[in-house]
């Protein structure tokens, strides 16, 4: 689906973009930044491919890999790394949340096709969205941004359990994957910045 493989792609230069942000900020080398920029863009994917028992989209198809390194080569020839700190924590936030809901999309659609109950399409949607990002924050000893961030997990498991759904009433198609896009990018930056946090206890 036309749908499906737009999603995939701007999930990776979106978070393409996040791991070089993250790594420029905590000033890695060069190595660090490809390491950062691979892990975020391509760790999901990998771990969600590996569990539903297909080869990874990133080991069949250089696609994945020819974009990674030629969105970090954009962001190095624009100095994007230079950028005030305002206008980075915006560009992160925003490629962080495009890559967020395009790949909890792709992931979930990946369940649904490998015949997962809503569960597994769930556990999907979520380790493609968030694997990725757990790796890289792990190898740079920070906590992982699902566990703090505003609702950050918890839209992964909002958009898995909507497109199991759609996929139930057979209303997949461009449009709706679309509409699911739109609105789940909307909700997303809306709980960053109105701070929405699931109940922590004190």
């Amino acid at each position: 689906m036309i749908g499906l493989e737009i999603a995939d792609i701007v999930g990776i230069v979106a978070f393409t973009l996040s791991g070089f942000m993250v790594a420029t900020r905590d000033r890695l080398d060069l190595l660090g930044i490809f390491i950062s920029s691979f892990l975020t863009a391509l760790g999901g994917g990998i771990i969600r491919d590996t569990i539903a028992n297909r080869v990874p989209f990133a080991f069949s198809y250089l696609l994945p890999v020819t974009l990674v390194i030629l969105v970090i080569l954009f962001a190095i020839i624009f100095k994007l790394y230079k950028k005030s700190k305002i206008e980075n924590k915006t560009y992160f936030i925003i490629s962080d949340s495009i890559g967020l809901i395009s790949f909890s999309i792709t992931g979930a659609s990946v369940g649904l096709m490998a015949n997962f109950n809503v569960f597994g399409v769930i556990m999907l949607a979520l380790t493609t969205a968030v694997g990725g990002g757990i790796m890289r924050d792990i190898l740079l000893n920070r906590v992982p941004v699902v566990l703090t961030s505003e609702l950050y997990g918890t839209i992964a498991i909002i958009i898995g359990v909507v497109i199991f759904i759609l996929d139930d009433l057979n209303k997949i198609d461009n449009m709706s994957l679309l509409i699911v896009f739109s609105v789940g990018l909307l909700f997303r930056l809306v709980a960053y910045y109105k701070k929405w946090h699931l109940p922590k206890l004190d």
